[in-house]
């Protein structure tokens, strides 16, 4: 059975999508602790990231970093955080998002819903950071 994430990868279920390659996607997370809350996903599905193949796993890495610099940029947070938890859907994610202090990092203060406009804003407003700094190619939306 695909997972949620597979399912919003082929279009089957929406999601606000930031970056989409041949080996990875970004969208926003309908869960965020903060504010411009992405999720970085391969396209395959691998439940543990620890079985990533190497090159994948410098890709999503890579994609995350490119994310977090243009979190940096819309957002001016203080710090942007990394987590893989491993724990909400069995196919591997990062988190990237913007903190501005170590409680934003904690998956108690997820949102338990959503405004789409403000997804929508997020996801606006990391796109045209990531146009800015050249990365034309992976972004979508």
């Amino acid at each position: 059975m695909a997972t949620i994430f597979t399912r919003i990868i082929n279009g089957d279920i929406p999601g606000t999508f930031i970056w989409r390659d041949d080996k990875c996607v970004a969208f926003m997370s309908i869960n965020p602790m903060s504010y411009g809350h992405a999720l970085v996903v391969p396209i395959a599905e691998v439940d543990h990231w620890v079985d990533l193949d190497s090159e994948l796993s410098q890709h999503l890495f890579a994609v995350a970093h490119h994310i977090s610099k243009a979190q940096q940029a819309a957002f001016s947070p203080e710090r942007v955080g990394l987590i893989i938890a491993g724990y909400e859907v069995p196919h591997t994610h990062i988190h990237v998002l913007p903190t501005n202090e170590m409680s934003d990092l904690s998956f108690s203060n997820a949102a338990t819903s959503v405004d789409r406009e403000d997804l929508e804003s997020a996801g606006t407003a990391i796109h045209r950071q990531l146009v800015a700094a050249g990365h034309e190619t992976g972004v979508t939306r």
